[in-house]
């Protein structure tokens, strides 16, 4: 697997088609992500000015991260470094390559967070504990070398 990083993550507009009874926003495969969509969920009812408890990775999953309503904060962290994209438009999104580790935070009141997975759920996939994902990233670097990948 490639070894990624935060700068591989980034902010996706989705197309905005405006009418005056209201806006509708259309993620299609392959077009407006650059993954097959396989799983979709949600998070809502999370306090305002909570976090979604501890962060994750994954090793093989993409997601693209939705605020459908109000507004949080998504913080990426590829083991060196850690950047915080701020999401409050439904029309815009957070993609999350694998071996990246995530965490939601800052919720607003009634907002709801949409992830658009790439894969089914599996528990194999998930790296929980933060010590966990240190080892894995440095055991991708370790086989490339030791070389942190350049971005093109």
């Amino acid at each position: 697997m490639k070894r990624t990083n935060i700068y591989d993550c980034s902010i996706i507009e989705i197309d905005k088609h405006h009418n005056e009874k209201g806006n509708i926003s259309v993620v299609e495969n392959g077009k407006t992500i650059p993954f097959r969509v396989k799983r979709v969920y949600y998070l809502y009812d999370v306090p305002g000015g909570e976090s979604r408890g501890g962060g994750h990775a994954h090793k093989k999953l993409h997601q693209l991260i939705v605020a459908a309503s109000g507004s949080f904060d998504v913080t990426v962290d590829d083991g060196e470094l850690k950047r915080t994209f701020t999401i409050n438009r439904p029309y815009r999104g957070v993609l999350i390559v694998p071996g990246i580790w995530r965490e939601l935070d800052n919720f607003s009141s009634g907002s709801v967070c949409l992830v658009l997975a790439s894969t089914e759920y599996s528990d194999d996939d998930y790296i929980r504990d933060y010590k966990q994902f240190k080892e894995y990233k440095n055991n991708l670097s370790n086989k490339r070398g030791g070389k942190p990948e350049t971005l093109k």
